[in-house]
């Protein structure tokens, strides 16, 4: 309900604080946590200077939920969900991995930093792709791409650092 009711209050907003954002994802995590009983694991590595960056409503939840629902859902083991947050050279830099089985060979998406490039994937990425655009410009990069250094995949988002 409290999800229901976030989603309903905030469903006009154009931008919230990382701090808002964060509130709500976890709102709709503590759904996904009771979902998967004990074989998912959230762990949220936020600075606390990137907690006031103003960013578009609800741009985080459809990335967390497609980490969850192709990631994490077909994990026999423990399902990890890390969240990663912070600011640097004037910029918010926002991270989601997942240990699930990572693209399977998909080329990796990217857009944004001007390049012209729209990426690939689903509704739910092209509408984040599209809502970023929309928000920064082509001032912003949205990567997906398979983890270097272990299984699962990366989101990463770079946006310039603007204050509520």
């Amino acid at each position: 309900s409290d999800f229901l009711r976030m989603t309903l209050k905030n469903s006009e907003t154009q931008s919230v604080s990382l701090d808002k954002e964060l509130e709500f994802l976890n709102t709709y995590l503590e759904i996904e946590k009771i979902r998967f009983h004990d074989r998912l694991e959230v762990e949220m590595r936020i600075a606390p200077e990137a907690l006031s960056a103003q960013v578009p409503n609800l741009i985080l939840q459809p990335l967390v939920e497609n980490a969850v629902r192709h990631g994490l859902a077909n994990v026999a083991s423990v399902g990890r969900l890390r969240i990663s947050a912070g600011r640097h050279d004037g910029r918010i830099f926002i991270e989601i991995e997942d240990n699930g089985p990572g693209l399977n060979g998909k080329r990796k998406r990217k857009s944004g930093d001007g390049d012209g490039s729209s990426g690939s994937g689903g509704v739910g990425l092209a509408n984040t792709r599209a809502r970023l655009e929309q928000f920064y410009g082509a001032d912003f990069s949205f990567e997906i791409a398979d983890k270097t250094e272990s299984r699962g995949t990366l989101v990463s988002l770079k946006v310039p650092f603007k204050s509520v």
